[in-house]
């Protein structure tokens, strides 16, 4: 069964930068498509980035050119690199992995517990 454990969220405020991981194992990142979720209460989980297998990666248009997600297989992890946070980023954030590519919440089964992140103005 894939596990996947966030951390890294912190409490920093806007303009600074922060690299959230999530650790998995080396078989899920080599042979799972990967992916970072955001959620604020009473909103719907949004996809912010996602890695595929070859760790090409796409992006949100709310993140591009501000978030970097990347993987190192060996460690069995993925991160991402937020710089030039704005208060709007706050939220949970989720990792999250299926077997084959997809965006959207409803495209993955394997789900992190989360990490909060908090932007202040």
């Amino acid at each position: 069964e894939v596990q996947l454990m966030e951390s890294g969220g912190a409490s920093v405020q806007a303009g600074g930068s922060l690299r959230l991981s999530c650790l998995a194992d080396e078989y899920t990142t080599s042979n799972y498509c990967l992916a970072w979720f955001r959620q604020v209460p009473g909103k719907e989980r949004e996809e912010v980035a996602a890695v595929d297998i070859d760790g090409s990666a796409t992006y949100a248009d709310s993140v591009k050119g501000r978030f970097a997600a990347s993987k190192d297989n060996a460690k069995g992890s993925l991160y991402l690199q937020m710089d030039n946070l704005k208060s709007e980023d706050t939220a949970m954030y989720y990792c999250a992995s299926e077997r084959v590519p997809g965006w959207g919440s409803d495209d993955y089964r394997y789900w992190g517990q989360g990490t909060q992140v908090t932007v202040s103005s």
